[in-house]
């Protein structure tokens, strides 16, 4: 029987460990990146202090998202969700407008998924409170600077864009922004 030495065997094993722990940690890289153009006069809608495309600036794209877990890290966004809102659109997963007194998000294109958790629900917690919320829309990752996008940037790859029911429910008041969340599905 042949015999490995120690220095090969610790080799080996660190070799799997590091493989596998790569394998499980694997990050998501940006995918590309779009060029801004300035929206047309009253084309891009700043409700709830968003943003607008610059003329010019690079911005990034993401096919991914981070892994989900149990309790996955992102960033809580607001959005309107309503006709006329700053989310542009009917919501992609039932084609429908939905009021601002309603827990909805949109999702990170890696994490919506291809609409995989269309009108599913989802538990987001900060501030040591928890709320659940449907899952009606992409937060798109990969597009933006168009009219489709209401001329807004594309989202980050970790990002849930929260109805202000959401915000209201974390005890949240005002217009924040951004908060550090965790969620998961429900």
């Amino acid at each position: 029987m042949k015999k490995f030495s120690s220095g090969a065997l610790l080799f080996a094993v660190l070799f799997l460990v590091t493989h596998f722990s790569e394998a499980r940690l694997q990050v998501c890289k940006p995918s590309g990146k779009i060029i801004g153009k300035k929206p047309p006069p009253g084309q891009c809608n700043q409700e709830n202090q968003s943003d607008c495309c610059k003329q010019g600036k690079s911005y990034t794209t993401y096919k991914c998202s981070p892994s989900v877990s149990g309790s996955t890290n992102a960033v809580l966004t607001i959005n309107s969700f309503e006709n006329g809102g700053d989310g542009g659109a009917p919501s992609e997963c039932d084609n429908k407008y939905h009021s601002d007194n309603t827990p909805v998000v949109a999702l990170s294109t890696g994490w919506y998924n291809g609409g995989s958790r269309c009108l599913n629900n989802i538990t987001m917690t900060a501030n040591g409170r928890s709320v659940t919320a449907m899952v009606v829309d992409e937060c798109d990752s990969t597009m933006g600077c168009d009219d489709d996008h209401d001329y807004q940037p594309p989202c980050d790859n970790n990002i849930v864009d929260a109805s202000k029911a959401v915000w209201k429910a974390l005890g949240v008041s005002g217009n924040v922004g951004e908060l550090d969340i965790t969620w998961s599905d429900a």
